[in-house]
């Protein structure tokens, strides 16, 4: 089971910082962040692996960082100089299966989400 938190209603230019927290036995070697904004397919915001390797999609690279704690089993994405485009809802994954970590179709455990207003 994975619940996000953190998401809310921002200024362009602000910040927010996202959390998940995983249940200790989901598959957790690949951990990725997800957002849909209303009318449009779920789209890959960033992805971590096992040894804290990460990838961003281009649109967030330079302003946002994803990063995990093993520890408390929790991943965070950290969302600076936001902007209107990045209103969603934001959506962690894991037990990923898939090709591509950037697909949401690889990933076969998802929270509810969290929202994201950029205004």
């Amino acid at each position: 089971q994975l619940v996000e938190s953190g998401g809310g209603s921002v200024q362009a230019g602000g910040s927010l910082r996202l959390s998940c927290d995983a249940d200790s036995g989901l598959d957790r070697r690949c951990l990725a962040w997800f957002r849909q904004a209303p009318g449009k397919e779920r789209e890959g915001v960033a992805t971590i692996v096992s040894d804290g390797t990460s990838r961003y999609d281009d649109s967030v690279t330079g302003r946002f960082t994803i990063s995990k704690d093993d520890s408390k089993n929790t991943l965070y994405l950290q969302m600076n100089n936001l902007k209107p485009a990045d209103t969603g809802m934001y959506y962690c994954a894991a037990d990923w299966r898939g090709a591509y970590p950037f697909l949401a179709s690889g990933y076969h455990s998802w929270g509810q989400g969290t929202q994201v207003t950029v205004s």
